[in-house]
């Protein structure tokens, strides 16, 4: 089992001030495989005044400096690039193939799109007798959650470096093995001290401190909207700067004109990919009722053909949800569902047949489904996927915005034009026309209740950074 339990300030690995054990589990054997400490708000403290200190020296540091930086850690982490993919297979349940082509990718995409924004960016500009300049914000917590523990931590530190900030890192104690194989990288890349400090510990005593602290001038938080609420609550008093990326119920409309066994079918892959712990997933597929029951059965098929299997195993599959927490949320909402009169299709409640062990969940279909529904409102987190019938594309535009959030939104169509016109009225941060990638250096964020402020490539920088106006 992986001893984790000290933290990172200052550039040394260091003990915390108050012994306070924390296992971390391998979701699919529920067994622990590394223990971490939870620390305590005098660690945090101790991680600020650390940030705070190398803020000075940091915060004027050139770009090129910063940009040496940044390349000589993705070197670093190319090289152990395999070790980033086995720890996520470990804490979280990642399937080896996909920890490998998606998971671990993530960390090398946000490096280099930090790089290649950072080698081109502007910190400077004259208007007329005023100089704009872009500054470093200060001295940032940033708080991750455990879904795409690496994803989530790159695409902060890194812009985060890049603008010349210092900062103490909170990562989730369900996920914290990539964040801690992470600061090996940073302190092997030979940082400043101070730069970078990693605080592992809950959200309720480590993350509010952070929050509350008023040596932090800016908080970065992924999660759900009642974590990032309560961040937000708690920064109030210190009026610093709050970024969040939250949650989603994203609709995937389906247009009449689509090639529909392609459409739903990906759409199936897509909602499903990482055992629907995304928060972008398109969980909510709208079909026009003219060929309703033409997709639900080739939704059907879909999902069947959906494998679940252990994490270490190579292939195309999905492994178990991330905790017993998560999985308890997923069979509630799978259950309610059937309660309150949606068509079980495909799936259900329980684990599927020869996974007994670990917090694997059958990849599930309802159909017959109304926006109103708790099925069709709440964000899941796990594989399930809900179809809504809708009349006209007035009716598709009404249900996708119907919702507290607005993270994401997709549209199939056979019509590229149409699409990008139905795209401009539906109250989402990223819509993806015919399932069209979207890449690093794209923002990434949403309206509503799923957050504010955008992360990935240059929209990144943004957050992290304070415009002063010098005349002269």
């Amino acid at each position: 089992m992986k001893d984790c339990r000290k933290f990172y300030i200052n550039g040394e690995w260091v003990d915390p001030v108050q012994a306070n054990d924390f296992p971390v589990e391998n979701p699919a054997t529920e067994q622990p495989v590394a223990v971490i400490s939870l620390g305590t708000t005098t660690d945090v403290d101790k991680a600020v005044a650390a940030a705070n200190s190398a803020f000075d020296g940091f915060s004027q540091t050139s770009p090129e400096q910063r940009l040496a930086l940044l390349e000589k850690l993705l070197v670093i982490y190319m090289a152990r690039y395999s070790e980033m993919a086995e720890a996520m297979r470990l804490e979280m349940g990642a399937p080896v193939s996909f920890a490998e082509r998606a998971q671990a990718d993530c960390g090398r995409g946000h490096i280099q799109s930090a790089i290649d924004a950072l080698r081109h960016y502007e910190f400077e500009q004259r208007i007329n007798n005023t100089l704009i300049v872009k500054e470093p914000i200060g001295v940032c917590g940033l708080i991750t959650p455990w879904n795409w523990p690496i994803n989530q931590i790159t695409c902060k530190v890194a812009p985060a470096i890049a603008t010349g900030c210092t900062m103490v890192l909170k990562p989730s104690g369900v996920a914290p093995l990539s964040a801690y194989l992470f600061t090996e990288m940073i302190d092997q890349a030979g940082f400043p001290p101070g730069v970078f400090n990693l605080v592992n510990g809950d959200g309720t005593v480590v993350g509010t401190a952070l929050a509350k602290h008023p040596d932090i001038q800016m908080i970065s938080f992924t999660g759900s909207t009642r974590g990032g609420a309560s961040v937000a609550k708690a920064a109030a008093d210190t009026v610093k700067r709050v970024a969040q990326e939250l949650g989603g119920k994203s609709p995937n409309i389906l247009l009449d004109d689509a090639d529909f066994e392609v459409a739903v079918t990906k759409g199936v892959l897509h909602c499903m990919e990482n055992t629907g712990q995304s928060c972008n997933a398109p969980t909510r597929m709208l079909v026009p009722k003219s060929r309703y029951d033409e997709a639900v059965a080739l939704a059907k098929t879909a999902v069947e053909k959906v494998n679940v299997d252990h994490p270490d195993k190579a292939g195309r599959h999905l492994g178990p949800l991330a905790s017993r927490n998560q999985y308890d949320k997923v069979q509630q909402l799978i259950q309610t569902a059937i309660d309150t009169g949606a068509r079980l299709v495909a799936g259900g409640p329980g684990k599927p047949k020869g996974l007994e062990t670990g917090h694997y969940a059958k990849p599930t279909l309802f159909a017959d489904v109304n926006n109103q529904m708790a099925i069709a409102q709440e964000e899941v987190f796990g594989p399930v996927l809900v179809m809504i019938p809708y009349n006209d594309e007035d009716e598709a535009i009404q249900i996708a915005n119907d919702t507290v959030y607005g993270l994401a939104a997709y549209i199939q169509t056979g019509d590229v034009d149409r699409g990008q016109h139905i795209a401009r009225r539906l109250r989402a941060g990223m819509v993806g026309i015919n399932y069209a990638a979207h890449g690093y250096d794209a923002p990434f964020g949403g309206y509503k209740q799923s957050g504010n402020g955008r992360e990935w490539g240059k929209y990144g920088f943004e957050d992290y950074l304070e415009i002063k106006a010098i005349s002269c």
